[in-house]
């Protein structure tokens, strides 16, 4: 990965992941990830909503690229598309096996249901950077590693001051880090939610023959 994503490309990345930052469709992802295909009522009870709610998130989830639907007789299934978003609940379910001391959420393959308070939590840091510049800047940071603030600038087409406002802002939610060299003050990417999705929709960009199915 030495290239950052064309801007068309992440700009369809963010508006997907702004559909995800939202506890009922991120509830709704995350069941399809662990049950698999699903229909409309089975996910509805499944998720504690009326039907008609969850067909609505699940019309603009499909939108967006995020769910995909096979018929069978008069029923729709929807389910989880590829890697994305379906990796970033591998990353929600390890930090969160950390942070309770909850160890078999860590395990590789866990599939479990992570409590409603928790993925409420996350759908609001997804939320967080779920932004374009913001998303350019972590995709450099993952791309290129620790940089400073010209450097990034220059890299992603924004001036330094926005950079830095973004930065300081990323910095005080902990997606992340810095420390100072001389008079430099250089940036990394932290490990997490952010970094996934970064990986993530590369990851979906890259095995796509046709780009503009992306």
């Amino acid at each position: 990965m030495t290239e950052q994503l064309p801007p068309e490309i992440m700009q369809k990345a963010v508006k997907g992941l702004s559909y995800i930052a939202h506890p009922l469709r991120l509830r709704i992802l995350e069941y399809l990830d662990v049950s698999g295909r699903s229909s409309v009522s089975q996910i509805a009870k499944a998720v504690d909503e009326d039907q008609v709610i969850v067909s609505q998130s699940l019309r603009k989830m499909r939108d967006a690229r995020l769910v995909r639907t096979e018929r069978k007789g008069i029923f729709v299934y929807y389910g989880i598309c590829e890697e994305y978003p379906a990796s970033l609940f591998v990353c929600m379910r390890k930090l969160y096996g950390v942070m309770t001391d909850s160890f078999e959420y860590c395990l590789d393959g866990c599939k479990k249901i992570l409590p409603r308070d928790y993925t409420t939590l996350a759908a609001g840091r997804i939320k967080l950077f779920a932004h374009y510049d913001k998303m350019r800047i972590l995709e450099y940071l993952t791309l290129f590693g620790e940089s400073n603030v010209g450097d990034i600038a220059a890299g992603v087409g924004l001036e330094p001051l926005k950079v830095s406002q973004f930065l300081k802002k990323m910095k005080e939610d902990e997606f992340v880090a810095c420390r100072r060299d001389g008079r430099f003050v250089f940036y990394a990417v932290l490990k997490g939610i952010p970094k996934t999705a970064v990986l993530c929709i590369r990851k979906r960009y890259d095995s796509l023959t046709d780009k503009s199915l992306f």
